[in-house]
């Protein structure tokens, strides 16, 4: 799409917005009247937050207006601040679609950093104009053992409770936050967590009523009964940002930005139904609401996460390099929708918000999207971790209930020869227990039997349920046996 443009590039700020508005960019009006105060404080401002979060703030505030303004909080690093600072928070947001569509995002308004700016930042959580506390801080970030607990025992969590005057995580800051809130009468601001984890509302109120009994039973209390922490989902592919990405922004759109954002047109944002009444209307700008977040959640891990994993692994073997390119195969797009109508949709309780055949269908569009062109080979990484999550539950769920899981074992068998490929080729293969894959890829034979057996022994990915369950050893080794010549030619046709 880039052009040569004899219209000068401008730097982004408040102060250009108006000329920027001229060369044909979305801008934020609330920005340039300047009549809104910030109510939002958000910790860990990345890629995704920036391209999700901060923009269904953004459309409300254009929409709606609202005290919504953000300021964004780097937990560590002062790059985010550096590069937003002098353009007074503001942003290029290009969405990545047919057509190609370039917003400023403006609900950012100031930007602080954890280490540099703790006694404003503390000032700022503690107002009661802050009514919100999003974030996007990974899974690591909340400090849990591996039963979704707080660790007492992680450096932070040990650093923050020795009454150290910076709280280093983010457990321990919010904590100190809802401290002075309590002390002063204020009410708790809602936290929000936006992180890719099951439960997260409720593990981070958790974890917090458990960080506070510690040394404050009386706070730990108040916020048990009324701090207010909504699970979350979730989705939308935000690609890092690049040079070229600031080229186009500045050759298609004469704007330098020192940091766009570019994702794709799709997005979502499920959270679940008991915010505060005075919240920002991002249910009115397609956030949706529910009471089943659990639904969405399984939803997307068999819809979404399912087929990219399957994709990923045939895509491979048949010498294919992107999602895109696999979406230009008619055999391997009817395979996938089929296997989506015929043993994934009809494993779901889908919530009462979603129509699962018409989310299908947006999915496969996603798929088939010309400007994210995401690695099979990537996808593919950490088989191990992923097939217990996205593809093996939906097996066990149709065997329970006695439904077709023959489409859904060639995810599994194409993983196995993928595996194989691997050992073969040398090429690295990038999972946790790759040494052990490896170790079953050297003795396998071509032998279905054989091969399907060395794999289904793997305790750490494979149920006792499952490894026991006759029609499914039956049904992979059929679908194994289907698939191998794959590996000596990737043009054999297997649909």
């Amino acid at each position: 799409m880039t052009k040569t443009s004899s219209k000068p590039v401008l730097p982004l700020s408040l102060a250009s917005l108006p000329q920027v508005s001229e060369l044909g960019a979305n801008v934020p009006d609330y920005r340039i009247n300047k009549t809104s105060k910030n109510g939002i404080v958000h910790l860990g401002p990345g890629a995704f937050f920036r391209g999700h979060q901060a923009w269904y703030t953004h459309k409300v505030m254009e929409k709606f207006g609202g005290d919504w303004g953000i300021t964004a909080v780097s937990m560590r690093s002062a790059g985010v601040k550096e590069a937003l600072q002098p353009q007074d928070g503001l942003y290029s947001l290009v969405e990545l679609d047919k057509n190609i569509s370039h917003d400023i995002v403006g609900s950012i308004t100031d930007v602080l950093v954890l280490g540099q700016d703790y006694d404003k930042l503390l000032n700022t959580l503690t107002s009661p104009d802050t009514h919100f506390v999003t974030m996007t801080i990974t899974e690591k970030g909340y400090c849990l053992d591996a039963a979704g607990m707080l660790d007492k025992k992680h450096p932070d969590i040990i650093h923050d409770l020795s009454d150290s005057k910076v709280k280093t995580s983010a457990i321990g800051l919010l904590s100190k936050a809802l401290e002075l809130r309590f002390l002063s009468g204020t009410a708790p601001f809602c936290a929000v967590s936006c992180d890719n984890l099951t439960d997260n509302g409720k593990k981070l109120k958790q974890a917090l009523v458990v960080y506070t009994a510690t040394y404050n039973l009386a706070l730990s209390d108040w916020l048990d009964e009324y701090f207010i922490c909504p699970s979350t989902m979730v989705d939308s592919i935000t690609p890092a940002t690049d040079d070229a990405l600031r080229k186009m922004v500045a050759d298609d759109f004469n704007v330098k930005d020192n940091w766009p954002i570019k994702r794709e047109s799709f997005v979502q944002w499920v959270i679940e139904d008991c915010l505060p009444e005075h919240r920002p209307a991002w249910d009115r700008v397609g956030a949706i609401l529910t009471n089943d977040v659990h639904g969405f959640e399984a939803a997307k891990l068999r819809l979404l996460n399912c087929p990219h994993s399957t994709l990923a692994y045939l895509g491979v073997l048949m010498g294919i390099e992107t999602v895109f390119d696999a979406m230009q195969h008619t055999g391997l797009v009817a395979f996938i929708t089929d296997l989506m109508d015929s043993e994934i949709i009809p494993s779901l309780t889908p919530p009462k918000e979603l129509n699962p055949t018409s989310y299908s269908r947006d999915i496969l569009d996603r798929f088939r999207n010309p400007t994210v062109k995401h690695l099979l080979s990537q996808i593919a990484w950490d088989g191990s971790q992923k097939l217990p999550m996205r593809i093996l539950p939906i097996i066990q769920s149709n065997l329970t209930d006695e439904r077709e899981i023959r489409r859904l074992c060639y995810g599994i068998a194409a993983w196995i020869l993928f595996v194989r490929h691997r050992y073969t080729t040398g090429e690295e293969l990038v999972d946790p227990l790759a040494a052990q894959l490896l170790e079953r890829a050297s003795q396998c034979n071509d032998d279905a039997e054989n091969d399907v057996s060395l794999f289904l022994d793997l305790g750490a990915i494979f149920p006792d349920l499952l490894n026991k369950s006759g029609l499914f050893k039956q049904t992979l080794v059929q679908v194994y046996a289907k698939l191998v010549p794959l590996l000596k030619s990737s043009e054999y046709v297997w649909f």
